[in-house]
């Protein structure tokens, strides 16, 4: 585990490709109801053959910003019949693998994310799943530029136990990608070894921690 300060504060933006502003304006502004707070037009930037383009942002939240560039000129790479306008896949590449890739956005509520159903279900985007899974209950659909875009809310908070389970399973990926044969198996006999291993440290912090009753 990694000793460094933490002096990051969120997402600053994160940033796509795409080939149709238009629609990406109408799904993220008019639909979600994400303002656009900034725009870079470039012109004659960088080097030789650079196309001109614009640099556009929407304001999701927290002071975090989803962003997307539109090349003017750039037609749309050809590649695999699956994918989005950054990615293109051969029709061999399982979907699951395809979106693994995505973007998820926080809201804070139920009641905020069945409204964010109800607007994207009338759209041209409607919801594709609406899935409970551990802590977290999430609807996804994909953008006009084909990525996957996840709205989620949390269910129950995730509690200090299980952000120690989560360092113990990543220990144990770590340990067990490195060897010859990852499996899932591999990794659950590997994280109860960590356990044995770090059950007395466990115990000593705790036995300093805990104040006794008087």
């Amino acid at each position: 585990m990694s000793d460094s300060q933490h002096l990051v504060r969120g997402v600053d933006h994160v940033a796509y490709p795409t080939f149709d502003p238009a629609a990406t304006v109408r799904f993220y502004r008019d639909t979600l109801g994400f303002p656009v707070v900034h725009s870079i037009c470039a012109a004659g930037w960088g080097p030789d053959k650079h196309p001109d383009f614009i640099h556009f942002f929407f304001d999701i939240g927290n002071g975090d910003r989803l962003a997307f560039f539109y090349y003017f000129g750039l037609e749309p790479f050809a590649g695999g019949p699956q994918g989005d306008s950054y990615s293109r896949f051969d029709e061999t590449v399982p979907v699951w693998f395809i979106r693994s890739r995505h973007l998820a956005i926080h809201v804070d509520s139920e009641e905020h994310l069945l409204d964010y159903r109800r607007r994207l279900d009338a759209s041209d985007w409607p919801v594709e799943m609406q899935i409970q899974h551990e802590t977290i209950e999430s609807i996804y659909t994909h953008d006009p530029n084909g990525y996957m875009i996840e709205i989620t809310r949390a269910m129950r908070p995730v509690t200090p136990q299980e952000d120690l389970d989560a360092n113990l399973t990543i220990d144990a990926l770590i340990d067990v990608v490195s060897g010859p044969a990852p499996s899932m198996d591999a990794l659950l006999v590997r994280k109860a070894e960590l356990i044995v291993q770090r059950a007395n440290q466990w115990q000593r912090q705790h036995d300093t921690t805990t104040v006794p009753v008087s």
